[in-house]
């Protein structure tokens, strides 16, 4: 598929698409595909890198104009990756579908997306087929990535544990603030530059020994994957605020599960 091809894809879904050669850049080999939505005088558009080796084996394979979404496909060294770009509210997206799932549609990308815990409330609450994708059934309430799932045995929780307006995000998008949120669980890390992701409390201790400079860094006690309620409002620029009546867990969507994550430069 060439290049007008894929653009005339985006088009139908009220979309534009532009596709070029990696830019040449001072620093580091550029990946063989970005995906990023980028921004000019006419609006939002899908901003896609690709190399012209790549470029032959990249395929919208599946478009669904009534929901204003489609999947493209690039196939790199025998690996096949998968993108949903789409419309979410106000804006364009992208997000990578993993790998492990045989997808070759859109709704099988959405489901792909979907956390497993999500799909074993709405098969047991017997959600309907035509609900399922939508931004609120009776399983969860889905924000941008985000999976709201109601909670009912989180009735009394110490006030002195919750966190007024507190933010969640995934890395260095723009946070979903949330009116109440309640961390449980988890492990304890400690957190500082150049080390993101956090160091158990042995592990830190390793490394300053043999970098003793390091224990002047500002390290952060953080817990890293705590198990994390919400209840009330929940706001982001790029979407309608909900209103979550109770307590509800938080699940992120599966895409960092894809390798194909690496490629995508939009975070929301």
């Amino acid at each position: 598929m060439n290049i007008q091809q894929i653009e005339r894809q985006f088009e139908r879904i009220g979309a534009r698409a532009k596709l070029h050669p990696p830019r040449v850049r001072p620093w580091g080999v550029p990946p063989n595909v970005s995906i990023d939505i980028g921004h000019d005088a006419e609006g939002e558009f899908f901003d896609i890198s690709v190399k012209p080796a790549v470029l032959a084996e990249t395929q919208v394979i599946d478009v669904q104009p009534s929901v204003r979404h489609l999947l493209l496909m690039t196939r790199q060294e025998a690996a096949k990756h998968k993108f949903l770009c789409g419309h979410d509210e106000r804006h364009w997206f992208v997000a990578a579908v993993p790998e492990r799932a045989a997808v070759s549609s859109v709704k099988a990308a959405f489901d792909a997306l979907k956390p497993t815990a999500v799909h074993v409330l709405e098969n047991r609450l017997g959600v309907k087929p035509r609900k399922r994708n939508r931004r609120r059934n009776d399983a969860f309430v889905r924000q941008g990535e985000w999976f709201f799932v109601p909670i009912e045995n989180l009735a009394s929780i110490d006030q002195r544990l919750i966190f007024r307006n507190e933010p969640i995000s995934r890395g260095g998008g723009k946070p979903h603030l949330c009116e109440e949120l309640v961390r449980q669980g988890g492990q304890l890390v400690y957190v500082t530059h150049g080390y993101p992701n956090g160091l158990t409390e042995l592990e830190r201790k390793r490394l300053i020994s043999r970098k003793p400079n390091l224990r002047h860094l500002p390290w952060v006690a953080q817990r890293r994957n705590p198990s994390v309620f919400v209840r009330g409002r929940v706001r982001h620029p790029d979407h309608k605020t909900i209103l979550l009546d109770g307590w509800h867990q938080v699940m992120m969507n599966t895409e960092n599960e894809s390798l194909a994550m690496r490629h995508v430069a939009f975070i929301d």
